[in-house]
């Protein structure tokens, strides 16, 4: 079983530790890619001329406030790095919470948890990178929109096998598609109004639900041998998932939701 994540938008940056090497990565076959993606992307942040600064916050999706990250991007090669599961910090992996997990606990995140990147591709929460700031929703000079990018390189050395739950959305969840032996969980708020139920996907719900739903899975070290025993053990944590109708090939689709207290 493996389970397939999004980055972190807020991470913390190292203050000490040697830089990364794209090849002590997980999967370091994709380490030309990492390198590739990696020198473009410093080459796009260590602009300097006010024309060329704007041109990469908007090609970044950064606001004027944040051009620290460019500061930050531009020294990628040789930045502090450390585990990734220092790095992402934000609401996913605050409810996660894998410094407080017992061993075997830890054990199974590290051997399970794969945290998608724009930068990286895929990375294990073990990987020592620095922070970065790279969705995959964007397009770089000379290599074109990550995500396609991502996604040829990745369906070729991302290995196939189940279950797979896949906890990703948006660009992500469109780099590699893991198939029909994976199920991907979307998490919908319901609140009573008029007293009718309604549903919608918040964001906060969305990712502090799916970090203590991974944190709940390795604590019972759930090892299930099929989606029908995973959807079966998420049940037996007294989460409420709900299928929905998926298209053959596909990934199942679930829902779970999150009642308003």
């Amino acid at each position: 079983m493996i389970v397939l994540l999004p980055p972190s938008e807020g991470k913390t940056a190292p203050s000490a530790g040697d830089p990364v090497d794209p090849a002590t990565l997980w999967l370091p076959k994709l380490a030309p890619a990492r390198r590739r993606v990696l020198g473009r992307l410093s080459a796009l942040s260590r602009r300097t001329s006010a024309r060329a600064v704007a041109d990469s916050l908007a090609t970044l999706g950064l606001s004027e406030g944040q051009r620290g990250e460019l500061e930050r991007n531009a020294v990628l090669a040789t930045a502090p790095a450390a585990p990734a599961a220092e790095v992402y910090t934000g609401v996913l992996y605050e409810a996660l919470d894998a410094a407080t997990l017992a061993p075997d606990a830890r054990a199974w995140v590290d051997e399970r948890a794969v945290v998608f990147s724009g930068l990286w591709g895929v990375v294990r929460l073990t990987d020592r990178i620095p922070a970065y700031r790279c969705s995959a929703g964007v397009t770089l000079p000379g290599i074109g929109g990550l995500t396609p990018f991502w996604k040829t390189a990745l369906t070729r050395h991302l290995p196939a096998g189940g279950p797979v739950l896949d906890l990703r959305s948006g660009a992500y969840a469109a780099m590699w598609a893991p198939g029909p032996q994976a199920v991907a969980l979307r998490v919908l708020h319901e609140r009573i109004v008029d007293g009718e139920p309604r549903r919608s996907v918040v964001s906060h719900f969305n990712k502090a639900t799916k970090g203590r739903l991974v944190r709940a899975l390795a604590t019972a070290s759930v090892t299930p041998a099929s989606v029908d025993e995973l959807l079966a053990a998420l049940r037996d944590l007294k989460y409420d998932v709900r299928e929905r109708p998926a298209a053959a090939g596909r990934s199942r689709q679930a829902d779970v939701i999150v009642r308003e207290l």
